[in-house]
């Protein structure tokens, strides 16, 4: 099997120059020669070719990385086949499809919110080890409650509602869903480091989240005059269990991918058509109207309740929008078209379907001040924007 530096083409052939490449790789080393972070990845690619994939500070091109909710893009994208193939109709009840969700109050709850993170449940407790038992996995969805009406607010579901639209994909298609992302997403373009459920063979290549840095204080944020975050079931505790082996092997649809950055940005090269040398939308899994409805912003009129800015959810993914999209984890030149989703510890993952650039950048060290760490995200989209930026 080749690796990703083994495929890389030239820039120039894409229309990237590749000064600007380092310019990008300038500002990843910086964080890494200053001794925060003890390792990161990033690639770009576009119409269809990597054309840049480095691994900086204790790492090699053969490193992986949990994404963390980069993750929910791709278990998204997996669903966007079944409504693709008239197999899934986003409008109807949860609970026509997972009778537990009767229970609570829930019944009324839309496909359409869990994607959007407007179903009303966003901190209900899922032990990833549920997922292997079936009845503890059903127990776990009848007895989550509401913490707000459904379909009347944002607030971000760290992971929860991607557990009942993983379970949607096994019901309608009778298999896991990780073997699904394997056979319909991965293997068509030949992604062969993308895992949701990694299999210990390949446990030597990930790298350890580790936690760096300060925490910011009340007084802190107080002095940036922003709200102090509510603690979430995001802690550190909870990302540090990614280092265990039980928690690796399971495909965690929310948050728990495994993969290097050149299959992360070579995944959004497909969501826009390329596979590779082929010609645009051949021998890829999606149809350019799967994606155009997939992307289309659904939470109009909600706002951040962190942010306070207008939320712009498509299904499971975020949209930049043509104001604020460094807020929504773009770079400011992003175009309002461009898409993605970060996550946690700084991942990022976003393509500009104008532009055509696709950029995907991880580490395993878990900033503890999330204001840097924003800044750092902005600072490096803004760079990968640059490199097509100034081309035909």
């Amino acid at each position: 099997m080749k690796q990703p530096e083994q495929i890389l083409s030239d820039p120039e052939e894409v229309g990237i120059k590749p000064d600007t490449i380092a310019i990008l790789k300038d500002r990843v080393q910086q964080e890494i020669d200053s001794g925060l972070l003890p390792s990161a990845q990033f690639a770009i690619a576009r119409r269809g070719k990597l054309v840049a994939f480095e691994t900086l500070g204790a790492g090699t091109s053969d490193s992986l990385y949990c994404v963390f909710s980069s993750t929910k893009a791709i278990t998204s994208a997996m669903a966007w086949l079944l409504i693709q193939n008239g197999e899934l109709d986003t409008s109807i009840r949860v609970s026509q499809l997972l009778p537990e969700f009767n229970e609570h109050g829930k019944q009324d709850i839309t496909i359409d919110q869990l994607f959007t993170h407007t179903a009303g449940f966003p901190h209900a407790p899922f032990r990833p080890t549920d997922w292997l038992d079936p009845e503890k996995r059903q127990q776990r969805f009848r007895s989550w409650r509401l913490n707000w009406q459904p379909g009347s607010r944002f607030e971000y579901h760290a992971t929860s509602s991607m557990w009942a639209i993983a379970a949607i994909i096994e019901l309608i298609t009778g298999q896991s869903f990780a073997q699904q992302v394997r056979s319909r997403i991965a293997q068509p373009l030949s992604l062969e480091d993308l895992w949701l459920g990694c299999p210990a063979e390949q446990h030597h290549r990930i790298k350890e989240v580790v936690h760096v840095g300060e925490a910011m204080t009340a007084a802190d944020y107080a002095a940036l005059n922003l709200p102090q975050p509510a603690v979430t079931e995001v802690t550190e505790d909870a990302l540090t269990r990614f280092n265990d082996a039980e928690v690796r092997e399971i495909p965690i649809p929310g948050g728990g991918g495994i993969m290097s950055a050149a299959e992360l940005a070579l995944f959004y090269q497909g969501l826009i058509g390329f596979n590779g040398s082929a010609p645009q939308w051949h021998n890829v899994p999606w149809q350019p109207e799967t994606i155009e409805s997939a992307t289309q912003v659904r939470t109009q009129n909600l706002l951040d309740p962190y942010t306070g800015i207008p939320v712009l959810r498509g299904l499971g993914v975020v949209v930049a929008g043509e104001t604020q999209a460094n807020l929504r984890g773009f770079g400011h030149n992003n175009s309002a078209v461009s898409f993605g989703h970060g996550g946690a510890g700084g991942q990022i993952a976003w393509v500009d379907p104008e532009t055509q650039l696709s950029f995907a950048y991880c580490t395993n060290g878990h900033d503890r001040n999330p204001i840097r760490q924003g800044r750092r995200g902005v600072s490096l989209s803004n760079r990968a924007v640059t490199c097509a930026a100034s081309t035909d």
